[in-house]
């Protein structure tokens, strides 16, 4: 006879590449059904992005089919982000991940970057969202939704612009165009205070925020009104431009905010006549950072006319072209951020916001 006790111990033997952990002991074994010679059963990973679902779900079949008596194996797989933190703030109560995207200078490409990893993230069946917490500097409408548009009610909440399934808000739609906005440090500190907690979120994975250049008065503005549950350093990969991302990522590890990986884009640029590949800034440099610092590292973005040219027109490559080699990239990159958010979730129990932010 087939028993229950004997299917979870087959499927005992396949381990999360990341987590290093069985699907039984971390309890991704759901609906676990035997009727006669065959065995349903359904596997929640950790999210929707995770770049090992094939090969976890191969494990899984042919690990119960070596069960005596085992005939038939249907496995349904699914995804349940795991929640990181816990806020009693209505806005932002039901965001489970908050992840801050760095850059230790301007023009490195992050805010480009950001966007493309959160749409990537709802390609892969996340809910995403983005906050564009550059206050002097907002360009994630225009590379996002120059079409988009908030709402705020009667209230004085405010429902977040949609665009390629992201939920996003910026300061760009308080001060449009170039209109410039002169705001002395704690005017800036009120208005990404009420980005956080006046816009409706909803329910959402992944909250990501793309933070200014350097570090400063939003930098802890952020990390003193909620716990993050990381931080992403974007970098190219000159000297000059890793130096200063350092800067960052000191400031990361002194306000306790866990480094979730380092980007390295603008990495190289192949010639799309020739195939020749030039590295104009270098190469290499921050991957070997990263090891040096003992960080994951995310992964290596060329440099190509496409992103601005996508960037123009206000709808991100990944979305424009999800095939392509260089969205391909963006989409492994995403999957190695949400397999570092579903590390950091199993480290440690979600942490509590014991501060009420600032109304």
């Amino acid at each position: 006879m087939i028993t229950e006790e004997s299917i979870l111990k087959a499927l005992s033997s396949v381990v999360d590449p990341d987590l290093h952990r069985d699907i039984v002991s971390l309890g991704f074994i759901k609906k676990l059904t035997i009727s006669g010679r065959s065995v349903s059963f359904e596997i929640h990973l950790t999210t929707p992005a995770c770049p090992m679902k094939e090969k976890i779900r191969s494990q899984a079949v042919e690990a119960v089919r070596t069960v005596p008596g085992v005939e038939k194996v249907d496995v349904t797989m699914a995804a349940q982000v795991r929640r990181t933190i816990e806020l009693t703030k209505d806005a932002v109560k039901d965001v489970k991940n908050f992840v801050a995207i760095a850059s230790g200078k301007g023009g490195v490409g992050k805010s480009t970057v950001a966007v493309n990893l959160a749409v990537a993230l709802v390609r892969r069946g996340a809910r995403v969202g983005l906050l564009d917490a550059d206050i002097y500097g907002p360009s994630v409408p225009s590379l996002l939704g120059p079409s988009a548009s908030i709402e705020t009610r009667k209230d004085g909440t405010i429902l977040p612009a949609v665009s390629c399934g992201v939920k996003f808000m910026s300061m760009g739609f308080i001060a449009p165009g170039d209109k410039p906005l002169i705001w002395r440090g704690p005017m800036a500190h009120n208005a990404l205070q009420q980005s956080l907690f006046r816009v409706q979120w909803g329910e959402l994975d992944y909250l990501l925020v793309d933070l200014p250049p350097g570090t400063g008065d939003i930098h802890l503005t952020l990390v003193q009104s909620i716990p993050m549950t990381g931080g992403v350093i974007v970098s190219t990969p000159q000297d000059v431009g890793l130096t200063i991302s350092m800067k960052t990522f000191r400031m990361f590890q002194s306000t306790d905010v866990r480094i979730l990986g380092l980007i390295e884009n603008m990495s190289y640029h192949r010639c799309p006549q020739c195939g020749h590949r030039e590295e104009i800034f270098g190469h290499g440099t921050v991957s070997s950072m990263a090891h040096r610092l003992q960080v994951p590292f995310l992964g290596a973005i060329p440099l190509e006319s496409r992103v601005r040219e996508q960037a123009d027109r206000g709808v991100p490559v990944v979305e424009a072209d999800p095939s392509s080699p260089l969205s391909q990239t963006y989409f492994e990159i995403a999957d190695r951020l949400a397999a570092a958010v579903s590390v950091a979730g199993f480290d440690s129990p979600p942490v509590k916001n014991v501060k009420e932010p600032l109304p």
